[in-house]
């Protein structure tokens, strides 16, 4: 309860620093600086979680708890209003982000791309949305599992056929703990068997989302790899 009312009552310092007219020029000390720099970070979190702050009741309840005054809510309400504000704040903030993946080019152009790949030969659809084809069987039995660390060659690609990793150009294989990559891979490389070369086809959710990676894969990019299972090391 403390660290959150530690919350709030930092993100007080913008209005506070409003109603006493302050400017870059009354930021002399160290702490001046501090305090302000404390109230603008906190302040800006909460307006980007969508948190709804009348300035008024706001510092009440900041001098009430900074001077010791009383509780006008008393514990227990403060808890449940504070609790409440937060899961508003983080339903808010999944909105947001929800909007933001569905207007974004990559991400309307990878989901389409795999709603037309999908319906091709070969191709094979999992329940995770996973596409996957099988370029070469190897003829071999054995099958990794998600703990085992796998050897491998392969090439990532673009929905556009550009490619941003080859261990076929480096010309050296890579070894990994298969459930230390990102999901598509995990999932996809324990449906091959030794020797077999796939191609998988990786929705953004099982990529690398919202990140990207780098300057190299966007956010909300779907991805394509040709993988060629080497061997397995348990």
């Amino acid at each position: 309860m403390k660290k959150i009312i530690l919350f709030i009552l930092l993100g007080v310092a913008t209005m506070t620093a409003q109603q006493k007219q302050i400017t870059k020029e009354d930021l002399k000390t160290d702490n001046d600086k501090m305090n302000y720099a404390i109230g603008l970070n906190y302040g800006s979190l909460l307006k980007e979680g969508g948190a709804k702050i009348d300035p008024e009741i706001f510092l009440k309840g900041f001098l009430d708890g900074l001077n010791g005054g009383a509780n006008l809510l008393g514990e227990d309400e403060c808890n449940r209003v504070i609790q409440k504000a937060l899961q508003d704040m983080s339903a808010f903030q999944m909105e947001k982000a929800e909007k933001s993946k569905l207007d974004n080019k990559d991400y309307k152009e990878g989901m389409a791309f795999l709603d037309e790949n999908k319906k091709k030969q070969g191709v094979v659809t999992t329940a995770s949305g996973l596409q996957y084809k099988i370029l070469h069987k190897g003829g071999k039995t054995l099958q990794p599992k998600a703990t085992d660390q796998v050897k491998v060659n392969y090439e990532g690609r673009l929905i556009d056929g550009k490619v941003f990793d080859s261990s076929y150009e480096r010309k050296e294989p890579i070894t990994f703990p298969l459930n230390q990559v990102i999901k598509g891979w995990t999932e996809g490389v324990q449906l091959m068997h030794v020797g077999d070369t796939f191609e998988f086809y990786i929705p953004q959710d099982l990529a690398y989302g919202s990140r990207g990676a780098g300057n190299v894969i966007p956010p909300y990019a779907a991805l394509i790899f040709k993988v060629e299972l080497l061997g397995i090391e348990k």
